[in-house]
């Protein structure tokens, strides 16, 4: 891997850390395809809001469009985040998909009356398949409704309008009031100003200064302990570092029984978006050893499983081996 390839990796880390505490390994390179994709593939043409309604108008109505295309790249601040503000209903669709055709029409009808009260988010499936598989989606059209950021209700195939209407009514009911309202144009959203230290740290990581990156994200951690954005960016980059330094060919020239090779060779293959083939290197060092060399493997491994979601499905797995293993 080229030193631009491994900064914009290191880059991604920390930013993916700064938003939600969970490395992506692979998400830097998917959602630059996937941005491909979306642009060669055929696009629903957007709908027009209703007439002498301006999705930013001046009369208050909502600054935010009612209906807005995701991707991979857009889908933690236009459907996450805008989540703690508004009901948002999920529509996972294809150009293939004829019941996909009934449906989102009616959808975005719907939006369009609704005032702001939720937005529609539409997803293509064939241009964003993480977004699908981050739902379990097993058949399309499938529309999931999240609110502050969790999915609170899904419904899959074509409904009524009445029945999706009062669907929706439904939820807003049981959770309206914990969303805090979509910004309008006479109150346009104040953005907090940043603390410039982490603008320092994270500048110096896109400079390539790891080193001095790493340093600045530990100070700011040591010195407030519930900065968790400064703590987990200086795991990420640590990781980085210490993976980058390994030579790849560990991967297979590992001898059984090297338990530093086997840390190494796991390092790599987790850099290299391979996490349950790195997982179950450092399990099966687990399994074979004891005293020292088995707790060094294991500190190892679960300084690993930091850097992901505690939920992901190949963390979840791993955990279990790796209780199988040790006892």
């Amino acid at each position: 891997m080229s030193r631009p390839q491994n900064r914009a990796q290191a880059g991604a880390l920390a930013r993916a850390a700064a938003m939600s505490g969970a490395v992506d390994l692979s998400g830097l390179k998917e959602r630059a395809d996937a941005e491909r994709s979306r642009a060669a593939a055929p696009q629903r043409p957007p709908a027009a809001p209703p007439s002498g309604q301006d999705a930013g108008a001046a009369d208050g109505t909502a600054a935010v469009p009612p209906i807005v295309e995701i991707t991979e790249a857009t889908f933690e601040s236009e459907v996450i985040a805008r989540s703690d503000q508004v009901l948002v209903l999920v529509d996972l669709w294809a150009t293939w998909c004829g019941p996909c055709k009934q449906l989102s029409p009616i959808l975005e009808r719907l939006a369009q009356q609704a005032d702001g009260r939720w937005i529609l988010a539409t997803v293509d499936v064939d241009a964003n398949p993480r977004i699908a598989q981050a739902f379990g989606v097993q058949s399309i059209p499938t529309v999931v409704a999240i609110a502050a950021g969790q999915p609170v209700s899904a419904f899959q195939g074509v409904q009524p309008e009445a029945q999706i209407s009062a669907w929706i009514d439904e939820i807003l009911g049981k959770v309206g009031d914990r969303l805090t309202g979509l910004p309008t144009t006479a109150e346009a959203p104040v953005e907090e100003p940043g603390d410039p230290r982490m603008e320092a740290a994270g500048a110096l990581l896109d400079e390539g200064d790891f080193d001095g990156a790493l340093e600045a994200y530990r100070a700011l951690a040591q010195e407030d302990p519930s900065n968790l954005e400064a703590a987990s960016a200086a795991r990420n980059i640590e990781f980085v570092v210490r993976a980058r330094a390994h030579d790849p060919a560990v991967v297979d020239a590992a001898a059984p029984g090297d338990v530093d090779a086997a840390l190494a060779a796991a390092d790599v293959l987790l850099l290299n978006q391979q996490p349950e083939a790195a997982f179950d290197r450092i399990i099966e060092v687990v399994r074979v050893t004891a005293g020292d060399d088995r707790a060094r493997a294991r500190e190892r491994l679960l300084s690993l499983f930091e850097l992901f979601d505690p939920a992901e499905t190949f963390v979840v797995a791993a955990r279990r081996k790796l209780a199988s293993a040790l006892f």
